[in-house]
């Protein structure tokens, strides 16, 4: 298995199915300080630029996804617009993960807290152990969430909800997240990571020009009115028709047997 950034505090491997186990790797508790931030966002291009790359698994190494901002770089900043600008480089990382043109999947494993959430928030499915804790306790701090979580978490679960775990600072566990919908689902403790390569695996084999597609309908369509995202929806789903792979799918279903895209 080809492995890239080793040694840093966020790098992957890419097996020969195309998947990138993604690892953050900060003992104890995988705190996002502003090395690792800056680690995330060169193992996070690098996927997405790696043409062995079809699908991406993040999850944290150890005990924790990712618990949150290190604490002790918050007492660097005092005004607001320092405070502000901290946030930059966080912000960069989930608009990478929303926006990215290969699928990315979230195993959430253990602690999994403000800045950690946020990141999680940020990936296109999440699957979580359901152990696992997962929570906004920024107001604990008198500060609230910064790198979306005031903004994606009730577009997720609805303003009630976000509500009651952002004002409380409350953590809920991985099962409690799945009714919430706050995470696709829960699985058995100790499986989140083999769940997710399985889930990454089935993507994988699906045409590279579908996926893609799909991604950009799905996030580009959320921001316009219905009728523009319909007109976007045929524009990609005719480029998708045009393409080989749409020829080889149907051959395939015909045969009764699986396709074997080429991603043209």
């Amino acid at each position: 298995m080809k492995k890239v950034n080793e040694g840093r505090t966020c790098s992957y491997t890419v097996n020969e199915q195309g998947v990138a186990l993604m690892e953050v790797n900060n003992p104890p508790m995988n705190a996002l300080s502003r090395p690792v931030i800056a680690d995330m966002r060169d193992a996070i291009t690098a996927a997405l630029k790696d043409a062995d790359v079809r699908v991406i698994v993040f999850t944290g190494v150890g005990k924790a996804f990712i618990a949150g901002a290190d604490i002790g770089e918050l007492k660097d900043f005092t005004t607001a617009q320092e405070g502000a600008d901290f946030l930059i480089p966080g912000q960069e990382i989930t608009n990478l993960l929303m926006y990215a043109d290969k699928p990315v999947i979230a195993a959430i494993n253990g602690f999994c807290l403000g800045g950690g959430l946020e990141m999680a928030l940020a990936c296109h499915i999440r699957l979580a152990d359901e152990s696992a804790m997962l929570g906004l306790p920024e107001i604990k701090l008198g500060i609230i969430p910064g790198y979306g979580g005031t903004q994606r978490t009730p577009r997720l679960i609805g303003t009630g909800r976000a509500l009651e775990l952002i004002l409380s600072g409350n953590f809920i566990d991985g099962a409690k997240a799945a009714q919430y919908g706050l995470v696709n689902r829960a699985v058995a403790k100790g499986t989140v990571v083999e769940e997710s390569m399985k889930l990454a695996a089935v993507i994988a084999a699906k045409s590279r020009i579908a996926v893609q597609a799909a991604l950009r309908a799905v996030h580009e369509g959320m921001s316009m009115d219905l009728h523009m995202a319909m007109k976007l929806e045929r524009e990609l789903f005719g480029i998708c028709y045009a393409s080989e792979d749409k020829l080889e799918g149907i051959a395939a279903f015909m045969e009764k047997r699986d396709p074997r895209f080429k991603d043209k």
